[in-house]
């Protein structure tokens, strides 16, 4: 009620979300129970509502025993999310915005060019694209990628570092990471998030 005097809006959480997030950790996720978000929309008065499908903070979202192994590439494959649990919420708050917290997909090229450059990400997962774009697709209007955009930066800076380890300006360094970045940004709003062309 605060919030809405002010024109701000308000986007709450339900459900649990496992991973780290600032100084907040979570051991174990909770998926968002469908049959509490009517109670929980009309009682908050919330205007978007972050759910809980399976998704998770950093850039460990999954446990390797929670993964299978691709055995081509070695590389953990995680569990798919719960668009059963996405799509019963859209059935019961039909056209409201529904939000999804921790989504980042690790992008394995830059987690492993952090590796190639001394970095130790070992086993860092996140979510497959593919089902990113699914969730796009339905009532899903907010995605948060932040891990990743930390790693396209990290990545940038790194092999910058390795490959010129004589300088030491934050000018030259923090080019090639703004624009690793922006590659980034704009594979996931046009490939990905299908959020091109929507302003």
């Amino acid at each position: 009620e605060y919030a809405h005097q002010h024109d701000v809006t308000v986007e709450a959480e339900l459900g649990v979300l496992a991973g780290v997030e600032d100084e907040v950790q979570a051991e174990e996720s909770h998926y968002t129970k469908p049959e509490e978000v009517i109670d929980f929309a009309t009682r908050t008065g919330c205007d978007s509502l972050a759910i809980s499908i399976g998704t998770s903070h950093g850039a460990y979202k999954f446990k390797p025993e929670q993964c299978t192994r691709d055995p081509k590439t070695g590389k953990l494959v995680p569990p798919p999310l719960a668009f059963d649990v996405l799509h019963a919420i859209e059935k019961k708050l039909p056209g409201f915005p529904i939000v999804l917290h921790g989504s980042s997909s690790v992008p394995q090229d830059e987690v492993d060019t952090i590796n190639a450059h001394g970095g130790k990400l070992p086993d860092a997962v996140g979510i497959p694209e593919e089902q990113l774009r699914e969730a796009s697709r339905s009532a899903v209007c907010k995605i948060n990628i932040d891990s990743d955009s930390r790693l396209a930066m990290t990545a940038a800076i790194r092999k910058y570092f390795d490959e010129h380890p004589e300088h030491f300006d934050p000018r030259q360094y923090l080019k090639p990471a703004r624009e690793n970045m922006k590659k980034m940004y704009m594979h996931k709003i046009v490939d990905v998030l299908g959020s091109n062309d929507k302003l």
